[in-house]
């Protein structure tokens, strides 16, 4: 719970106790003959210090008098308080949201080659623990300010709030210098916005785009989206998995979940700098996180490639490899990640 709500629940508890014990002890100073009405009013004008004059007669009740000297001295600082912290509510909350959304955009305008997530809902959350547990910089965007303050609180996740399909948002998110753009809305006319706006913004993003229609797929492929898929067909798949390759997806699951080795399969884009250099001058097998499954080239791929390969340059591993091991062999080789 945030000083926010801590200090506008406690404010709305006072104004309650106010109310309660005010139209309490004028009904028991009445000896029942009041109604809670008019018990409510006598404390509402006395706190209020309207004064419009006593519907329960006090002239004969000393203790009455005495208890409307308290509750008016009571009331009123307790009034004033309330009024006060409300007002000071609004303001400070305008403040607040002004210092954090200068303070998101100057961490965005930090970031490089990091990945915009368009949606915040269970996909959308799933994209951003992955590419927080493999140490991959992004940006959620969300219409919802209760729900990106959430997942400020409790995630720690960079967060904007706005319309994905707007421009200046997209801006906002650094979307000229991210690595990619995930359009993973409930809404699937809304990730095809996404999609057309992010590609006009940014031709060479890689733009991956989730659809429920799969009627849609082509469609959205046309606006610009490199990759779509269908939350339900890969449900299907994965639960088809688990009925006849059961160990399979274990092994798989085991191995997302390992908080200490925390392996991922990866693929590296090779540079220039290992032109002419093999597999084993690469110095691919020395570390345990790191195991080589394969090798792309010319869009055909080498499962297993000997170790004495030549490289040329322009080839894509692909590893079985921690967060840690792919950062090293970036800054080993040189390689684009």
């Amino acid at each position: 719970m945030n000083l926010f709500t801590k200090r506008l629940i406690l404010s709305l508890l006072l104004l309650i106790l106010l109310g309660l014990g005010g139209t309490l002890g004028y009904y028991i100073i009445s000896e029942g003959e009041a109604s809670l009405t008019d018990c409510f009013y006598m404390t509402a004008i006395t706190v209020t210090t309207i004064g419009y004059g006593e519907i329960i007669p006090l002239d004969s009740s000393p203790g009455g008098r005495i208890f409307t000297v308290i509750l008016a001295l009571f009331g009123v600082g307790s009034f004033t308080y309330i009024v006060t912290n409300l007002t000071a509510l609004l303001i400070d909350r305008d403040v607040f949201l002004s210092y954090s959304k200068k303070r998101t955009l100057k961490m965005i305008s930090k970031l490089n080659k990091h990945f915009i997530i368009c949606g915040t809902g269970d996909i959308g959350l799933q994209i951003a623990k992955e590419l927080k547990a493999t140490d991959r910089p992004f940006v959620l965007i969300d219409k919802d300010i209760h729900k990106t303050n959430h997942l400020i609180d409790i995630k720690d996740f960079i967060t904007l709030e706005g319309d994905a399909t707007e421009d200046n948002i997209l801006i906002s998110a650094g979307i000229e210098k991210a690595k990619g753009i995930f359009a993973v809305t409930g809404d699937d006319n809304y990730n095809l916005v996404i999609t057309f706006t992010a590609r006009q913004l940014h031709p060479e993003i890689r733009i991956i785009s989730k659809v429920r229609d799969i009627q849609q797929i082509e469609k959205i492929k046309r606006a610009g989206a490199d990759s779509v898929i269908s939350p339900y067909m890969i449900g299907g798949l994965r639960i088809v998995s688990e009925m006849v390759r059961p160990a399979v997806v274990s092994f798989l699951d085991s191995m997302m979940r390992d908080k200490n080795a925390n392996l991922r399969v990866e693929e590296i884009d090779l540079t220039p700098v290992s032109k002419g250099k093999t597999l084993e001058e690469m110095d691919l097998y020395s570390r345990e996180d790191i195991l080589l499954l394969a090798l792309r080239k010319d869009g055909e791929i080498q499962f297993n490639p000997p170790r004495a390969t030549a490289l040329e340059g322009n080839e894509i591993l692909i590893l079985m490899v921690s967060p840690s091991g792919r950062k090293e062999l970036k800054e080993r080789f040189g390689l684009a990640t």
